[in-house]
């Protein structure tokens, strides 16, 4: 086996061409039940940050655009710049005060001549490369007296999680993704250091983690996120196919006593300027 199967080593693939591609039928509404299980808790953090009237705001990889739009539909910001290498569903939600850039954040400027009060980014850094880079790179877009806002996932199954079909799945999930696109959720406690270390404070972090129930949003996520990277967890040899159809209907039953990957998220403050 090889050491890319095994999972020692990082893929060099990209999200959402090896696995989640947005053309594949039905990847809009995957994302939707994400954001079904986690932009209450998004939303609520980003209010109590005071993000709001006047604020002009970055989302970084924004998906279907469900944060963007509540920014601007509840907290009533000024305006949100929504970002992502596809903006197919972005450009398909367009309301007024929402502006939809194609971009490759990965890429040095890939906004330039802005600053923006809030940078939002939910669950884009945990797939890329060189993320103390981008994470410095996301901090030099902050305006003065500005917020940026990372959200990630923790993987909360350790050695001693109960040994279920689900545990199984989401164990060869993570190093599946791992092997074929470079996902690793390992270092996402350190978000706190690391905002610190690109300059910004005071930091802040906390965790939500959804519950697991039949039919929910975050089960279906799941189910769905599963099924579009079985290929990749059938790889690792830690599951086959019958093992990741146990597992779906595991989640799926009253009988699913299990912890849901957990949602960190952290934000640091911009310093204001100061008159020399």
């Amino acid at each position: 086996m090889s050491a890319a199967a095994r999972g020692d080593a990082a893929g060099d693939g990209r999200y959402g061409e090896a696995v989640f591609p947005p053309q594949q039928a039905g990847e809009g509404e995957r994302i939707d039940f994400g954001a079904l299980a986690y932009d209450d808790i998004t939303m609520a953090r980003l209010r109590t940050l005071g993000v709001g009237p006047g604020w002009r705001c970055l989302d970084v990889g924004a998906g279907t655009g469900t944060v963007a739009r509540r920014l601007l539909d509840e907290a009533e910001v000024t305006s949100v710049l929504a970002v992502d290498r596809d903006v197919r569903f972005l450009a398909e939600r367009a309301v007024p005060g929402l502006d939809v850039a194609e971009a490759d954040i990965t890429a040095p400027g890939f906004v330039t001549g802005r600053r923006f009060r809030l940078v939002h980014a939910r669950f884009v850094l945990m797939h890329l490369p060189e993320r103390e880079r981008l994470i410095t790179a996301l901090a030099e877009l902050v305006a003065p007296g500005g917020v940026l806002v990372l959200s990630d996932a923790v993987d909360l199954t350790s050695d001693r999680t109960p040994g279920t079909p689900y545990t199984k799945v989401m164990r060869s999930m993570w190093r599946g993704l791992r092997a074929t696109i470079g996902t690793d959720v390992s270092w996402v406690p350190s978000y706190p250091h690391l905002l610190r270390g690109a300059g910004l404070g005071p930091v802040a972090a906390e965790v939500h983690v959804p519950p697991l129930m039949p039919g929910s949003p975050i089960s279906r996520f799941w189910a769905d996120t599963w099924e579009r990277s079985r290929g990749a967890m059938v790889a690792t040899g830690l599951v086959d196919d019958a093992a990741v159809d146990s597992a779906l209907r595991y989640l799926d039953s009253d009988e699913c006593a299990a912890l849901s990957a957990g949602m960190l998220t952290a934000w640091g403050w911009k310093p204001e300027e100061t008159a020399s």
